[in-house]
């Protein structure tokens, strides 16, 4: 129901994601339940995007061109209507059961203002690479170099995204996202932990990683 705000939101920016989207929308909508949106924003794809979109029609989606990924993730900031919202790439993956387990910490937790979990890096066709299990959230250990909150673990307040600033997309064509983070430690937010393996993040020639056009 629109009339009952949902407790979090998933945001996805694409743009000509074709070949990975269906993955990462299905491992959002088996977990989903009145306490949960999912958005999409996408950029004016070309290919067969669009199409994908309208067979999960419990998906919130807008297409039109963008300032790039950084601008989506914004843009579904401000339309999301939960209380936290998390950015999930289009070529990620929620593993079973982790819009779950993150509600139940959150609601454990009122003070939190977010939390993060842990990852699994994993190739083109989904084979584990290799994973990270992490510790607490610490601003000094973060902004000394080691970027280990990774984005799509990452579930923070609307409120407290907008009073650090967002996401610099107007500066900053690739990591606005570990700007986000330590914006977030720098303001003295609450970030909880939680052990457990949230994601399958996609590490392949064609991710944002690797994309020529971003360096």
């Amino acid at each position: 129901s629109m009339s009952k705000k949902p407790f979090i939101s998933v945001i996805t920016p694409t743009y000509n994601s074709e070949r990975t989207l269906a993955e990462t929308l299905e491992s959002v909508a088996i977990q989903m339940d009145d306490s949960i949106e999912h958005i999409v924003m996408d950029g004016g794809s070309t290919d067969g995007t669009l199409e994908i979109l309208r067979k999960f029609p419990h998906v919130q989606w807008f297409s039109e061109r963008d300032e790039g990924h950084y601008h989506a993730m914004h843009k579904g900031v401000l339309a999301s209507r939960g209380r936290f919202f998390n950015v999930l790439n289009s070529d990620d993956c929620f593993r079973p059961r982790v819009l779950k387990s993150v509600k139940a910490a959150l609601q454990r937790h009122p003070n939190w203002d977010g939390l993060f979990g842990d990852v699994v890096f994993v190739d083109d066709l989904g084979r584990e690479i290799y994973r990270r299990e992490e510790a607490c959230f610490d601003y000094n250990v973060l902004r000394f170099g080691l970027g280990y909150v990774i984005h799509p673990t990452f579930f923070l307040s609307k409120e407290v995204y907008l009073q650090v600033g967002g996401f610099d997309y107007h500066r900053l064509k690739n990591c606005a996202d570990y700007d986000l983070v330590l914006k977030t430690g720098r303001f003295g937010a609450k970030v909880g932990h939680l052990p457990d393996l949230l994601v399958d993040y996609r590490f392949h020639a064609n991710g944002q990683s690797a994309d020529l056009r971003i360096q």
